[in-house]
């Protein structure tokens, strides 16, 4: 077998460098991916209820690049979508982020027109400030607030999903999901926002349809590359892997999925519901807010379990921002650097923690790069 290219992976960075290869460059792609399926954790299918899941947990499509949601609405139609997101705190359920919106469901009205004033008046309407920001407050009422939050949303959550406190990971993870001074009770603020009308598969399915694209599913690359005859590879894989771990593993935190059906028409009121303090998962997802099959009588849930990420066992999906595994990704980066004809990209190749937005946007750049080589 001949190609010009291997891409090893067919999530997004796979199948945006396949599609782009394919059609800019004239060239031959063969995708090699060792799941039964393309669209990487963006996998999506009907389950047995006829609720559209995603075998690999939520993902919600939001970005602020319109170069990126244009690209892809050359592959999908979208269903504008604004996710919302719930925490369970002191028994009550209130939106995340953290917001004005928030303060008025947990205390008294004094207590949030006072904090809410602060607020404000410290950092602005609309201002998104990370919890760890919040808690150098020098302010009674901001750090009373700070240590609240930090103890009921936060510490709680980070424990589960990454097993250590917030202070251990990169302050990036912390500042994803900031207290919002506003009223602005949806999870996102960017300016697009959607999800793929048919679902995510069907949008993988038509980026890689090009005559010029072949696609080899439940295969490890390894096992192939000698019956390959290619000039370039790229690699969306763990870099440590490809290395055969010379540095030793880079950690990853992995996740655990439970799917329950419902005979209700809806059992949340909103898309996602997150239980920062009890029980060993960290949220809860209904499909149907997501997919909008408001017309089905029945739903299904989906349980979200963080654990250690074994090889062999389970599946590597969140790097751990961590400066020492930094150090130790420079190191691989360095080995990589020396390559001819071999290219790293992705969550996995460029250990960091993407959003699918932007695991696109390096895709586009790496392809810039790509035709500029030849």
């Amino acid at each position: 077998m001949k190609a010009d290219y291997l891409i090893v992976g067919a999530g997004f960075t796979g199948a945006t460098l396949a599609e782009r290869i394919a059609s800019e460059l004239g060239k031959r792609v063969l995708v090699v991916e060792r799941r039964d399926h393309i669209g990487g954790n963006a996998y999506d299918e009907m389950d047995e209820r006829g609720v559209l899941v995603h075998r690999y947990g939520p993902h919600i499509f939001h970005t602020e690049s319109r170069k990126v949601f244009e690209y892809l609405s050359r592959f999908t139609e979208w269903r504008p979508y604004f996710h919302r997101v719930r925490a369970v705190v002191e028994g009550k359920e209130i939106p995340l982020p953290f917001s004005l919106a928030s303060l008025r469901i947990l205390f008294s009205d004094r207590v949030a027109d006072r904090l809410e004033e602060k607020l404000i008046g410290r950092f602005g309407y609309g201002a998104r400030v990370p919890i760890l920001r919040l808690k150098q407050e020098e302010d009674p009422d901001l750090r009373f607030l700070a240590d609240y939050v930090y103890k009921n949303v936060f510490e709680g959550y980070t424990l589960k999903q990454w097993g250590m406190r917030p202070e251990e990971l990169s302050p990036s993870v912390t500042a994803r999901v900031p207290v919002l001074v506003s009223y602005d009770t949806r999870y996102f603020q960017d300016a697009y926002q959607a999800m793929p009308k048919e679902g995510y598969t069907a949008l993988f399915r038509r980026m890689l349809r090009h005559p010029n694209i072949k696609v080899l599913l439940g295969a490890d690359w390894r096992e192939v590359e000698g019956e390959v005859r290619y000039r370039y590879l790229i690699y969306t894989g763990p870099i440590d892997e490809f290395f055969g771990y010379a540095h030793g593993p880079l950690p990853y935190r992995s996740l655990r999925f439970r799917l329950e059906g419902r005979p209700v028409p809806w059992a949340q009121e909103v898309g996602t519901v997150n239980y920062p303090n009890e029980y060993a998962y960290t949220r809860v997802t209904e499909f149907k807010h997501l997919t909008g099959q408001d017309y089905l009588p029945h739903t299904t849930l989906c349980y979200e379990y963080p654990e250690a990420y074994e090889p062999g066992r389970n599946e590597p999906y969140y790097p751990v921002p961590k400066e020492e595994n930094e150090e130790r990704y420079r190191l691989y980066l360095e080995e990589a650097k020396r390559l001819k004809g071999v290219y790293f990209a992705g969550r996995l190749g460029d250990y960091r923690y993407y959003n699918m937005d932007q695991a696109v946007a390096r895709a586009l750049k790496l392809f810039e790069e790509v035709a500029q080589c030849l």
